[in-house]
């Protein structure tokens, strides 16, 4: 009985860690090029306008210190 518990527990693992999904590296839309609170930016700021881009692209939320994190980082 043990044994089938650990072949079964082994089984389970295997295929979890199989069809488990693959990390994917975090791409961001480019708002470097883009004026703040204009219409290009659907009148938004730039953090804001990225959080939007983000959600609409990958249906996950950032938060706004991320979203101003990205924007300086792009030069914005």
């Amino acid at each position: 009985m043990r044994k089938i518990i650990i072949a079964l527990a082994l089984a389970v693992a295997t295929a979890a860690a199989v069809t488990a999904p693959s990390a994917q590296a975090q791409t961001y839309p480019s708002v470097s090029g883009l004026t703040a609170f204009s219409p290009e930016c659907n009148y938004m700021s730039k953090p804001g306008y990225l959080r939007y881009r983000y959600y609409q692209d990958s249906k996950e939320f950032i938060s706004y210190e991320t979203a101003a994190r990205i924007v300086q980082e792009q030069g914005g």
